[in-house]
């Protein structure tokens, strides 16, 4: 099949991308003004009939406009809430339409950029969907490859979004190398030990260079929850007493609204009843008026997307301002990263377990491993970089292009597959 006819599709769960082959070379393709990786978000205004999507989706939604922005749609995926509905445009839709409609998007702008059609591609898939359940991780690509069918590609095609990445690495190198690709996306992380070289990379078959291939549901919208638990969550009341009794307030409403795609099960009239219950109850209810603003206005991601913020900030400064008064007077705070780094302590020591578990699987040892390379956004996080430079100090530890790798990885992946 000639390369004009197939591409890569990286669906992530913050940013997605999505390639093609020009002249024979693999190339990711710009999405506008959003260049060319595009927030996985979408916006339904809901006086307008057209849908917006990335940052513009963002855009609209921080601007004031009336409508429903979702993002983290990849983390529905093999779910409960694939089955559910949410309100768009005063219809309930189900999920698995709206992932429909941004996929389609990559879709269209796939396919618009090319001068040949494009109906075969390669889609990026994590180590597991959802850990520990073979049925639901399998059942969450047969929901992606349906949707990708649906979009309009006749052949179908998934791969490792890790192994992925390796291919685009591979690419740059001159030497061959025992590699850990270290892939820490939105909502999962995936570690893959591979040999690598520009000999092995023109061989069709790559099997025996996969030694080891490691993933667990862990990734940038779980360090935002546990962020925003932490260090956000008090300020809307979370952790704050019940009046006359040693209880405190009940925590699920918090934990929804710290969870990207949770939050819009508490746009509905049975929450904000419970949230006014909880400010006559709280010993401090300016505190839970907060919350209420936050739900009432449909703010949560306004919110969630402030958090995302300042746990980039904190990847390169000591402190970082948690700030939302625009929506709720008092709203704010600062935070550090001390702070930070307690509170996704826990998750970063899960994801050293997973690398040790892949080495043990590839049968070698840490220092067997001459080069660890890193992509996805969430693996800038320093917490994690010096965890993994603790494992891996005699390796060369080289960053890729952090929403880029996996896209271009797929595309030359196609190439193969569809030979």
């Amino acid at each position: 099949m000639a390369t004009t006819n197939i591409g890569g599709i990286d669906f992530g769960t913050s940013n997605s991308s999505v390639g093609c082959f020009e002249h024979g070379e693999a190339k990711l393709i710009r999405f506008g003004d959003d260049g060319v990786a595009v927030p996985s978000a979408i916006f339904y205004p809901t006086e307008s009939t057209v849908t917006a999507f990335g940052k513009q989706a963002v855009s609209q939604y921080r601007s004031g406009e009336e409508g429903r922005l979702l993002r983290s749609l990849k983390s529905v995926l093999g779910s409960s809430l694939m089955s559910e509905k949410t309100t768009i445009r005063n219809k309930r839709v189900p999920f698995t339409d709206i992932i429909q409609d941004f996929f389609q998007y990559l879709q269209t702008t796939l396919v618009s950029s090319t001068e040949n059609k494009v109906d075969s591609v390669v889609v990026g898939r994590p180590v597991h969907f959802v850990d520990d359940d073979d049925k639901k991780d399998r059942d969450a690509q047969e929901q992606l490859k349906t949707i990708a069918t649906q979009a309009g590609f006749k052949f179908v095609e998934f791969q490792f979004e890790p192994i992925a990445a390796a291919l685009s690495y591979e690419s740059t190198l001159s030497n061959e190398e025992l590699a850990l690709v270290v892939d820490i996306g939105g909502g999962t992380a995936d570690f893959t030990v591979i040999r690598l070289s520009q000999e092995r990379r023109r061989q069709s078959v790559r099997t025996d260079d996969i030694l080891s291939t490691v993933g667990i549901h862990i990734g940038g919208t779980d360090f935002d929850r546990l962020l925003s638990l932490r260090s956000v969550m008090p300020l809307l009341g979370m952790g704050s007493g019940v009046k006359d009794t040693e209880r405190l307030l009940p925590g699920s409403l918090y934990f929804d609204l710290a969870t990207w795609h949770r939050i819009p099960l508490l746009y509905n009239a049975a929450t904000l009843l419970s949230i006014k219950q909880m400010k006559m109850d709280a010993k401090k209810p300016e505190l839970v008026q907060r919350l209420h603003d936050i739900v009432e206005g449909q703010y949560g991601h306004e919110l969630a997307g402030a958090v995302e913020q300042v746990k980039i900030q904190l990847s390169d400064a000591e402190s970082a301002l948690f700030e939302l008064t625009a929506v709720s007077d008092g709203l704010q705070g600062d935070v550090s990263r001390g702070e930070f780094e307690a509170s996704i302590e826990q998750a970063i020591d899960k994801l050293i377990d997973c690398v040790s578990t892949g080495l043990t699987g590839a049968g070698v040892s840490a220092s067997a491993i001459t080069s660890v390379f890193y992509t996805g956004g969430s693996s800038s996080v320093p917490l994690l970089q010096r965890q993994i430079a603790n494992v891996f100090p005699d390796a060369k530890h080289v960053r890729g292009d952090t929403f880029g790798s996996v896209g271009l990885g797929l595309t030359i992946d196609a190439a193969t597959k569809f030979a």
